[in-house]
């Protein structure tokens, strides 16, 4: 039979595309908005838009930290080919749906079954890296997955901006939505079982993803092993769980200030329309992405030249807040709308600098089989933290003054920081205690 070299990096691609997918669909509501808020709503003041919009994505967060819950679960259960089949396609289906929507009710219940659907892509991304790639590898790979929900980003809102001019807004959710369905062609014929038993994958190819897995030989008895899979309540007995677990929770609300809000904070301030949103709005996004590539290959570079993962994990996290931190306060007075999104890019790009660290500490600690597990509760915690922060926005943000909900993502930057050097003293394969 054939072999194909490299394959993980064609795996690496397709998930990555999954989560351009992915962002393509979630990013339809806010660039649309503008639109569908003076269909739906005419007599409705923009406060009170502001609020009807901040419940609906509320809706979908929630939903989203239920789903990062079960789908971390469902993808220990049933593992990752079956996992992405699953989550791509209902959350496609319900992006379409949402052409059929009337109004606050009929928009939560669509963006309810897309944000538990949606959910499934990050622990499926998680148990793909830690199956796929060697340690040393995973932030990287952890940052191409990341990089795709930054080119989703830049690419939706350019997209759906100039799809306006052709379609109405029912029009563009069921034309998205098809684009995930064509998706999982490819998947269903790449994706044929685990790096262990794959018939495509090279000897060598297989050989080096498995030897390079560290934390798989937990006994070191040189012959590698499922790691330490503890039960869910030891595994949360572990401080360093927590460590993840507060991390992501505080972390994430920034990203989400900034992907919930970047179209209607232009539209607020700068009184802009949704053809000018296109024009500014996918710039942060350039900053993410090249924010997830830096963090994962500075990760690998540092690992390369002899630093532990722990040195490494807390080095690159630690540089990722930082750079956040003061862009953060900026935004307070940032002048000009060029000014604005061009800050609102370093702050993308410290965010995803660390971010993608952050994701991988679940198969920096535990086996294969926990990963997924860990991801899905951090993957939770840290959708309740940005629907805390989503909530407030409209009240925060009461005549458009942005300043405090800025200042607030700045604190959160510094909790971040310090639960990963507090909860987690030094980041290595755990034992049982």
């Amino acid at each position: 039979m054939k072999k194909l070299k490299g394959l993980r990096w064609w795996i690496v691609g397709l998930i990555a595309l999954a989560t351009v997918i992915n962002y393509i669909d979630r990013q339809s509501l806010s660039v649309l908005w503008p639109d569908i808020a003076v269909d739906l709503y005419p007599e409705n003041t923009d406060d009170e838009r502001k609020e009807i919009y901040a419940l609906i994505s509320i809706v979908f967060v929630f939903s989203y930290a239920f789903g990062q819950a079960i789908f971390g679960k469902i993808f220990d259960w049933i593992g990752t080919r079956l996992g992405f089949v699953l989550s791509i396609g209902v959350w496609s289906i319900a992006t379409a749906l949402h052409a059929f929507a009337k109004g606050l009710l009929s928009f939560s219940i669509f963006r309810g079954i897309l944000g538990v659907a949606e959910a499934g892509n990050w622990p499926g991304a998680t148990k793909a890296n830690a199956e796929w790639f060697p340690t040393k590898e995973r932030a990287f790979a952890q940052g191409l997955f990341n990089s795709g929900a930054a080119l989703g980003g830049i690419i939706s809102i350019p997209l759906i901006a100039f799809l306006t001019i052709y379609f109405s807004w029912q029009y563009i959710f069921i034309l998205v939505g098809l684009v995930g369905l064509l998706w999982l062609i490819p998947w269903i014929i790449f994706v044929k079982a685990p790096p262990k038993s794959h018939p495509w994958i090279t000897e060598e190819e297989r050989s080096y993803i498995l030897t390079g897995q560290q934390n798989q030989d937990i006994d070191q008895d040189g012959s590698f092993d499922e790691g330490y899979n503890p039960s869910t309540a030891k595994m949360l007995s572990h401080k360093e769980s927590w460590g993840v677990i507060i991390a992501s929770a505080v972390i994430d609300p920034i990203w989400w200030l900034f992907v919930f809000w970047i179209p209607i904070y232009l539209s607020e301030v700068y009184g802009m329309d949704v053809k000018t949103i296109g024009i500014y709005g996918w710039v942060p996004y350039v900053g993410a992405m090249v924010g997830a590539w830096f963090g994962g290959l500075l990760a690998q570079n540092r690992i390369k030249n002899g630093w532990s993962i722990n040195r490494t994990r807390k080095f690159v996290i630690t540089l990722g807040c930082c750079i956040m931190l003061p862009s953060l306060l900026a935004m307070a007075n940032p002048g000009g709308p060029v000014t604005a999104v061009l800050i609102m890019a370093v702050i993308l790009f410290g965010f995803q600098t660390a971010i993608g660290n952050v994701q991988t500490l679940p198969s920096d600690l535990f086996g294969g089989k926990t990963v997924g597990t860990l991801a899905g509760f951090s993957g939770m915690a840290a959708k309740l933290g940005a629907a805390g922060l989503t909530y407030l926005v409209p009240w925060l943000t009461s005549g458009g003054n942005y300043t405090p909900a800025f200042v607030i993502g700045a604190t959160l930057a510094v909790i971040a920081m310090a639960s990963i050097w507090i909860l987690c003293p030094k980041i290595e394969p755990l034992k049982p205690k």
